[in-house]
């Protein structure tokens, strides 16, 4: 049942969310504490769990604030605002702390429809195209909307946010970023409104007009020296105009590309206790064909759009020109009351005097801004001019604004909007497409965490090397996610917004682990869980006879050896079966176990999927058929280039084949797809340790160990590569990370004991010795294991004990004293220990020969 709006004399009712579906206006419990001519409309609508996308088979990320730009600075700037050999961008009277513009910090203007930068900016929008112009001036920066909203996270109900709260979680929650408060939207209206004159350019030529001379500014208004088209920079609107009866003009808050941004009080919803404000912006010249265009492209469809992360666009309305009386259009959008990304990033460096960002924030505002480019690619609709200028932060969330570069995918005839150093190079041959919005996001990422200077000329198309750039050489794979982005190939960058998303996700809990040692795993969607640990023959006790290091434990040393691949290849996650596979009710239902029978049953599969043929793959790798598994990867090679689970088990194959460089080649593909992924990294460190680079395996075990404790491979991988490089301790404190609830808890102590155990040194002292007494102490393992462990151990001491010039008194070990004599009569009685255990009379005999031979002489 609807309930009718309280507002007198409004025939509209409540939505879902609290608003009228005529007036706008909230009901009492959904709108936030009224304040007189507050900023922005008391009781934003809440904002949905999950935001409406494409079905990528991905988690959807919950909606919240967007990256800051960052702005190389310094240089001269050509046309338009593109930046000069320098790369940087030449203050103008329209940036940040010019007379008439809001300084650094303010609220950003309200977004809306016109591909702009924000003033001062880093580059002006361009219409680079098939057929298009370059139309000149950076965009206009924007501020969001100014209510208390709600935010949710994926599988939780949406709750309404304490308006008390200092920092809000993004980036799913796990990155803790101020707010930004919003602001009285009156105080962002530019004061003396102008446009700087190095930012006035012919809108048909592009060639600069309006420029002083001998001193004297200028003219705002006339007509071009070169083609005679008339030229204006001067708002149409002042403020008490009144547009459609209804908006009422408070001034300019800030000249873009195609047009003048102004701040309006709506007053069919605004009242004496409230204010509704919002935005109009118009057109710069109505001669402009292609910005025509554009706004008359946004009247067909940008009203439709409703996603929490995108600026809410009201109305189109005209009103006359004051000079003309001709006809002018403008677009009604919601007002957004925070402050650009490419603010926040100025802020940061005139406050604090770093560069960048830092890379969990950056993180954390690509995961959260992408799912409304997911949204506007579900419908067929490209964004085209991405860029931190273009993402507002106000309070907790973001907001995508300036759609008017947005375009449908099939749109082959109008101008193609874009920033240099943020527009793909294929744009001019190819045109626009999902993938060179990805992008763009690269670039903007890029932007945000580096000094990048000189992004839009020396690196325009390409990113710097690690060499270059020290945080990706510190973070491999968030170079790896960007290398991807911003491939030249499109067909190799992420193919959704959905897809770049999941790996931001996994790259931020990598990135976060590394920082605090604090694990942060999660379910991946593309791989299973490891199928068994390999690497750990160190924390295993053999129950046999023989001990290869001189004893009956059947222990080796920790870092003794490498994993066989083979071993590897048998333990690594394998890919997820896709589930939309016609045949994959029928993998589910294969019960056999043997690879020939297995092998059988996949030749009878109802359906050819290629899923049935990646798992007759592996059956073939698993029979040793490994010419028939490589000859099915060359084929499915040949239907699909692009799969990474060819590389993926063209990598299992080569390890089974003991030819872990040819592995590690396959599984550094597969990182370069899937950098957010701890298996794509366990894998790669696995094939360097087979192959040798144990520095490029430490790090990449380490990694993986650090966001997930479930992988135990990467923590014996680690403890045993630290241990063969000296470093001890720090063997040991992997193994201790291993947590006592984890079934592996005794496996990681067992390495313990071992990698505790001291050498041969005069120098080392009883302190190792003893340290690993207290923990096998404390295993409380079986009898057995028990027994032979205290072998192991007393063996060494033994040995350690005779290589000393002085002897050692009271101190014991495991119930011994620490002497030759006492060592000695500890190990007796663990060897008969053990032939009392012994099942086999053979290993009974010769378990007492032991004990015979190593008690010490005595008289009788």
């Amino acid at each position: 049942m609807s309930v009718r709006c309280l507002r007198p004399g409004c025939p509209g009712t409540y939505r879902a969310d609290g608003s009228c579906t005529h007036c706008g206006d909230r009901t009492p419990t959904a709108a936030g504490p009224p304040t007189a001519r507050s900023a922005g409309h008391p009781g934003q609508p809440v904002v949905p769990t999950q935001p409406t996308g494409r079905s990528t088979g991905r988690a959807a990320v919950p909606a919240a604030p967007a990256p800051v730009v960052g702005v190389p600075g310094g240089g001269p700037v050509g046309p338009g605002g593109v930046p000069g050999p320098g790369g940087g961008w030449a203050p103008g009277t329209s940036g940040p702390g010019a007379p008439g513009v809001p300084a650094a910090g303010a609220p950003a203007a309200a977004g809306g429809p016109g591909p702009a930068s924000v003033p001062g900016g880093p580059g002006a929008t361009s219409a680079q195209s098939v057929g298009g112009r370059l139309p000149s001036g950076p965009s206009a920066a924007s501020t969001g909307t100014g209510a208390a909203s709600s935010r949710a996270t994926v599988g939780s109900r949406s709750g309404s946010r304490s308006r008390s709260a200092s920092r809000g979680g993004l980036g799913a929650g796990l990155v803790e970023i101020p707010r930004v408060p919003l602001r009285d939207p009156a105080t962002a209206v530019m004061a003396e409104p102008r446009v700087a004159e190095s930012r006035r350019f012919c809108a048909r030529c592009e060639k600069p007009v309006g420029r002083g001379r001998d001193g004297r500014p200028g003219r705002t208004e006339g007509f071009c020296p070169y083609c005679g088209t008339p030229f204006s920079f001067v708002p149409r609107l002042n403020p008490g105009d009144i547009v459609n009866q209804r908006y009422e003009i408070l001034g300019a808050l800030a000249y873009g590309g195609v047009g003048w941004i102004y701040l309006a009080r709506d007053r069919n919803v605004s009242d004496t206790v409230s204010d509704r404000w919002v935005v109009l912006k118009g057109l710069i010249n109505t001669s402009d064909a292609d910005a025509m265009a554009s706004a008359v492209a946004e009247r067909r469809f940008l009203v439709e759009l409703d996603h929490p992360n995108i600026v809410k666009i009201h109305d189109f309305v005209e009103h006359p020109d004051p000079r003309t009386g001709t006809p002018v259009g403008y677009i009604v959008m919601e007002y957004v009351g925070g402050q650009s990304l490419r603010d926040m990033l100025l802020t940061r460096r005139r406050e604090t005097g770093e560069r960048a960002l830092p890379l969990p924030e950056v993180l954390a505002y690509g995961i959260e801004i992408l799912p409304a480019l997911d949204y506007l690619h579900d419908r067929n609709l490209l964004y085209c001019d991405f860029k931190p200028d273009n993402v507002i932060h106000a309070e907790e969330q973001l907001k995508l604004i300036d759609l008017g570069a947005v375009r449908h995918v099939d749109d082959t005839t109008s101008a193609i909007f874009g920033t240099p150093g943020y527009q793909a190079p294929e744009i001019g041959t190819l045109g626009p497409s999902v993938a060179s919005d990805i992008y763009t996001v690269g670039r903007a990422l890029a932007v945000l965490s580096l000094d990048f200077r000189g992004f839009s000329t020396t690196y325009a198309n390409r990113l710097p090397d690690p060499a270059e750039a020290p945080l990706f050489a510190a973070e491999m794979s968030y170079y790896r996610l960007l290398r991807r982005a911003t491939h030249p190939d499109p067909a190799r960058r992420f193919q959704s917004a959905g897809e770049m998303s999941e790996q931001l996700l996994g790259v931020l809990r990598e990135v976060l682990s590394a920082a605090d040692g604090v694990p942060r795993p999660a379910v991946s969607r593309q791989f299973t869980p490891e199928r068994r640990p390999f690497g750990t023959d160190a924390g295993e006790v053999d129950l046999g006879l023989a001990n290869p290091a001189g004893g009956p434990g059947g222990g080796l040393p920790l870092g003794a050896i490498a994993p066989a691949p083979a071993a590897v290849a048998a333990a690594l996650p394998l890919p997820q079966v896709d589930v939309l596979d016609p045949a994959a009710g029928f993998l589910a239902s294969l019960g056999a176990t043997d690879p020939a029978e297995l092998i059988r049953q996949l030749s009878t599969a109802p359906v050819r999927s290629v899923e049935v043929a990646f798992r007759l793959v592996r059956a073939r790798i698993e029979a040793g058929d490994l010419a028939g598994a490589a000859a099915d990867l060359n084929r499915l090679a040949a239907a699909d280039p692009y799969d990474w689970r060819v590389d993926w088990y063209r990598g299992l194959l080569a390890l089974t084949a003991n030819r872990p460089a040819e592995a590690r080649a396959a599984f550094d593909v597969v990182y370069d797809v899937l950098p957010g992924e701890p298996a794509s990294r366990l894998a790669l460190a696995a094939s360097a340790e087979c192959a040798g680079d144990r520095p490029l395996a430490a790090r990449l075990y380490e990694r993986v160990w650090w966001v997930d404790h479930s992988y135990l491979s990467a923590a014996f991988g680690l403890a045993r590569i630290r241990f063969l490089t000296g470093d001890r301790a720090g063997a040991l404190a992997v193994l201790d990370q291993v947590p006592d609830s984890s079934i592996h808890y005794v496996t990681a102590q067992i390495a313990a004991v071992r990698a505790s155990l001291p050498g041969l040194s005069t120098a080392a002292g009883p302190d190792d010795l003893l340290r690993a007494s207290a923990r096998l102490e404390r295993l409380g393992l079986d009898l057995e294991r028990q027994t032979r462990l205290t072998i192991e151990v007393l063996e060494v001491a033994l040995a350690w004990i005779r290589n000393r010039p002085a002897p050692v008194s009271g101190l014991r070990i495991l119930g011994h004293d620490l002497t030759e004599r006492g060592l000695r009569f500890g190990l007796e009685r663990a060897y008969r220990t053990l032939a009392q255990l012994a099942r086999e009379p053979q290993l009974r005999v010769a378990l007492i020969d032991h004990a015979n031979a190593v008690r010490p002489r005595t008289l009788v």
